[in-house]
């Protein structure tokens, strides 16, 4: 008898990034170049695994005995992060993947900008709402991310791709930049507005960025001063590597004829070339505030105009390690997966998979069969699957879409509210979503702040002029060192409203299934 079980498979497959000589100095941002490919050939329920993404941090490393996370938070409770907590306080961990949570699912990954401001008690993932965990948008005092492109949806569910990429790249860089300048007040609060950019083959540069108090109101709100000045608002950040992270895979069981158990994961599918390679990462780049904080805060204060281009001089390209990958089964040790595929770091310096032949399956497909022997299982190949088992017939259930994202009709949403709306666009993933056009600094996610109005007038100004002088189709980041790049879903790409050209963003309100 076939038991459907979840916990078929968790790991990590990853590398690390050499840091760069003046540590201190790069440390005003982080990005790569990252493949983009449906990882499973069909949208499947019960199914959480990351494309190769990273995680970047508060550098907190003068800190080695003080508690970061406050008495009350989530991640407190976790003794074995202790004593420091430095690793669970803040972290901007978002990027290419799939998520259990995701409402709309479609085959390829999507791209979301996760972070955790405040020790995992709630995550940011989109100007709205968190990382897909509910349907309803984040409460006023919790949103973070402040939409910053006029020419791009971002969706509650994530942005999805065109058609099916098959190892194209998606490049995006968070860089900390100077939006607004450090306040001494309550909070005291840094300067630094982490922003991503994208480079897709249809759209390039930033798209929104987490707001600086963000980060530092954890201080306040637990009357915890020691936090004040160490979270990413403030700090440097710290970006050590990166990797896939499988998390959440659904499985089958059987037992033969002898007693024996065998399981049966998803196909999990990578793009190769002809010799079996995988290229997953490429150009991972460190970044000075030489590379643009410097030039946009000389313009914002009146001087020279900013392209936002990233100045090379400000840029170290960091050296990359594999990193030996440990995978499991509902805790039991998983072995013989290296017959079919290792990690490694190609001549060029970009890491990814080789596999070593089609022992256990073809090249570019994980091992899906297994055989528990003792405290582990083994991976077998499709032909030593007893016939009994009723494994090899067995397909794995298709998500449904799931409930609408729904916005609420609370003050940041609607005092002083939207200029222009609604309007409305259908995604590749098969969702509709609803925006309306806000003044960039009347959108929700500042309205939690009462700055005072020269701070208010000098944030829009800026913007208008990014919204003037930054086209999409400019190379920000430098190009990748090879292949293309992915093209993002066309329906995500808008054109402002007569008279909303520049100092005016889309703003998603809801997204539900069409």
């Amino acid at each position: 008898m076939v038991i459907a079980q979840s916990q078929g498979l968790h790991g990590y497959i990853g590398f690390a990034a050499g840091r760069p000589p003046a540590r201190a100095e790069f440390s005003a941002g982080m990005g790569f170049y990252s493949a983009v490919w449906p990882l499973i050939d069909r949208p499947l329920a019960n199914f959480q695994v990351g494309l190769a993404s990273t995680w970047i941090l508060p550098d907190n490393s003068d800190n080695t005995d003080r508690p970061l996370a406050p008495e009350g938070t989530l991640a407190r409770t976790w003794p074995e992060r202790g004593p420091t907590w430095d690793s669970v306080f803040q972290t901007i961990e978002g990027g290419l993947g799939y998520w259990a949570g995701n409402h709309f699912r479609y085959g390829p990954p999507k791209f979301s900008m996760n972070g955790t401001p405040q020790c995992y008690d709630y995550e940011i993932g989109s100007p709205g709402w968190s990382f897909f965990y509910s349907s309803a948008a984040l409460p006023d005092d919790r949103l973070g991310i402040a939409q910053l492109s006029n020419r791009l949806l971002i969706p509650p569910d994530g942005l999805p791709f065109r058609g099916d990429p098959n190892g194209q790249f998606l490049g995006y860089s968070w860089m900390a930049l100077p939006f607004t300048d450090a306040s001494e007040g309550d909070p005291p609060t840094g300067d630094q507005s982490w922003t991503c950019f994208l480079a897709a083959a249809n759209f390039k540069g930033p798209i929104a960025y987490y707001i600086p108090e963000t980060w530092s109101k954890i201080g306040k709100l637990f009357n915890y001063p020691f936090v004040y000045g160490r979270g990413l608002d403030a700090r440097p950040g710290t970006m050590g590597g990166g990797a896939m992270e499988i998390n959440t895979v659904p499985r089958y069981d059987s037992i033969d004829a002898h007693g024996v158990v065998y399981s049966k994961i998803p196909r999990l599918q990578f793009p190769v070339d002809e010799r079996g390679r995988c290229v997953l990462v490429q150009d991972v780049t460190y970044y000075s505030k030489a590379a643009l904080f410097d030039a946009l805060k000389a313009w914002r204060d009146g001087g020279e105009p900013c392209s936002g281009r990233f100045d090379a001089r400000g840029a170290w390209r960091a050296p990359l390690e594999r990193v030996d990958t440990r995978y499991d089964m509902a805790g039991k040790a998983m072995t013989g997966i290296e017959r079919a595929f290792d990690n490694t770091v190609f001549d060029d310096n970009a890491w990814g998979l080789e596999w070593a032949g089609d022992e256990l399956g073809p090249r570019g497909v994980f091992p899906q069969y297994f055989r528990h022997v003792g405290d582990g299982c083994v991976a077998i190949s499709p032909a030593d699957v007893p016939p009994e088992t009723g494994l090899l017939a067995e397909e794995f259930p298709v998500a449904g879409p799931g409930e609408p994202y729904t916005s609420p009709a609370t003050a940041a949403w609607t005092s002083p509210g939207a200029t222009s709306g609604p309007f409305t666009a259908r995604l590749a993933d098969g969702s509709e979503v609803t925006y309306w056009w806000y003044r960039f600094i009347d959108q929700p996610s500042f309205q939690q702040y009462h700055w005072g109005q020269e701070k208010r007038a000098k944030l829009q100004a800026l913007v208008e002029r990014i919204h003037a002088s930054w086209p999409i189709d400019r190379d920000y980041m430098a190009p990748p060192g090879r292949g293309e790049l992915v093209s993002l879903d066309p329906s995500l790409l808008v054109t402002p409203p007569a008279g909303l050209e520049a100092g005016y963003v889309p703003i998603v309100t809801g997204q539900k299934a069409r």
